[in-house]
């Protein structure tokens, strides 16, 4: 079988891998098991100083690195630049904190003493997705490293450049050799290699249903899973936001990689007093972007990185519209041998369409209208998902409470976009998965917490 990076802008094949053999992937996995015998034992202090150096190594090639992602997957260049320094700063705060983090927690007892200790639990494999190639990675492994794990990547099938590189950046950097390396397989193999007994856990990016069969087959097997899935983020407008702000804040998001992220914002539900006049705000900001070539240094939004996702995109917007949606931009696909979608608005959207019940993963933004507070809370939380969400409005204290207590998700920002950072844990409830990823939790996930008693 052999893997292919096809170009989304022109639908040409840019290079052909031949997938590893059963064999090859046995002896990989026993390689980085091995790999951790060693790992395991080093201390805090060398794994931050190669964390160092792998930011190091990211930031040197950062503009290389952003022209394979616009290859692969269509990401517009200054988009590819700030993942790569995102990817880099990830593996500095790891550095600079899991040593404090990971500290044995003493606990008062009737021991001598008594306390929990962090340890690593071996080699973990990540099922990452194409749409942020790098940072979806390193979003596990810069913590996997910290606390003294090892990796295995089964990346997408899309995108065996970006994986190749980050193999070869690790070794770069000065990692000792196979502590993480890239398995070139396809889909197929993955529920073969969760049943390797050396795979400790499994992390996986990617649709609900995928994290479905992965949490399925892993809990057959008594192992560990964290699932960051699908989500249609809803960003609340009420009646007292600051339009201008929210209008651009919520284009920059919908439209963030093409749309193809599980956190950028894809339902829009305004308060009715407001809706008028911030959908027009928002159709002027949506038409100012052009699609383009992601190799363009101003180019904003790229192709979507494949043509079916594309095509699915479209049906899901068509049938929008047979339900009874207004389509006000956009919303046409232009023939080519390309993935382009334009950015596209729908008005009217209710329950039983796409755009209102299911995620739309491209440049597609579902505006849906509410009567009040309450009634957008509701429609909010009425989808399946639970990623991400935002409220705007200029009472601090009121945005507060909803973000904190009444949205159903992992994340909720206040008058920003929601976006993941290295400090706060990531993650989602319902379909959109459990666990965390980054921050203190994420640290968590993948180690022993083990009690130690002494008498």
């Amino acid at each position: 079988m052999q893997l292919r990076s096809i170009n989304p802008v022109n639908g040409k094949v840019i290079k052909k891998y031949t997938s590893d053999s059963d064999a090859a992937i046995n002896k990989k996995i026993a390689q980085t098991h091995t790999a951790w015998l060693g790992w395991k034992e080093t201390t805090h202090a060398e794994r931050s100083s190669l964390l160092n150096k792998l930011a190091g190594v990211l930031k040197s090639r950062k503009d290389e690195l952003a022209k394979l992602m616009a290859l692969e997957m269509g990401k517009p260049l200054t988009q590819g630049i700030a993942e790569i320094e995102k990817c880099a700063s990830v593996c500095e705060y790891y550095a600079a904190n899991a040593a404090g983090d990971l500290k044995d927690q003493l606990i008062e007892t009737e021991a001598k003493k008594s306390y929990v200790s962090f340890q690593p639990i071996g080699v973990v494999l990540a099922i990452m997705p194409w749409n942020f190639p790098f940072w979806q990675v390193f979003r596990f492994l810069a913590p996997a490293l910290a606390v003294g794990n090892c990796g295995v990547l089964k990346h997408a099938s899309n995108v065996p450049g970006c994986a190749l590189a980050i193999e070869d950046m690790v070794k770069e950097a000065g990692f000792p050799p196979h502590v993480f390396q890239t398995l070139l397989v396809g889909s197929d193999k993955v529920n073969q290699i969760i049943e390797n007994e050396l795979i400790k856990a499994v992390t996986i990016t990617g649709s609900t249903n995928a994290g479905k069969k992965v949490a399925e087959k892993s809990g057959s097997l008594l192992k560990k899973t964290v699932l960051e899935l699908g989500g249609s983020d809803a960003y609340i407008i009420l009646e007292d936001a600051d339009l201008e702000l929210a209008a651009e804040t919520c284009v920059n998001s919908r439209l963030i990689n093409a749309g193809q992220s599980c956190i950028a914002a894809k339902r829009f539900i305004v308060v009715k007093s407001v809706e008028k006049d911030f959908t027009q705000l928002f159709l002027q900001k949506m038409q100012s972007r052009k699609t383009g070539d992601p190799l363009n240094a101003i180019t904003l939004v790229g192709p979507m990185a494949r043509v079916d996702l594309r095509d699915e995109l479209h049906k899901q917007v068509q049938h929008s519209i047979q339900k009874g949606a207004k389509c006000i931009l956009g919303g046409e696909v232009l023939l080519g041998p390309h993935a382009y979608y334009p950015p596209t608005i729908l008005t009217h959207v209710k329950k039983g369409m796409p755009a209102y019940d299911e995620e739309l993963f491209g440049p597609v933004a579902a505006i849906i209208s509410a009567k009040d507070e309450n009634d957008a809370i509701n429609i909010a939380n009425s989808s399946v998902f639970g990623l991400g969400g935002a409220v705007f409005t200029k009472d601090k204290k009121r945005g507060e409470e909803i973000a904190a207590t009444k949205l159903d998700a992992g994340s909720c920002f206040v008058n920003a976009l929601v976006k993941s950072d290295p400090r706060l844990p990531f993650g989602g409830v319902k379909q959109s998965g459990y666990g965390r990823e980054l921050g203190l939790f994420g640290l968590y996930e993948f180690v022993n917490i083990k009690t130690v008693y002494i008498a």
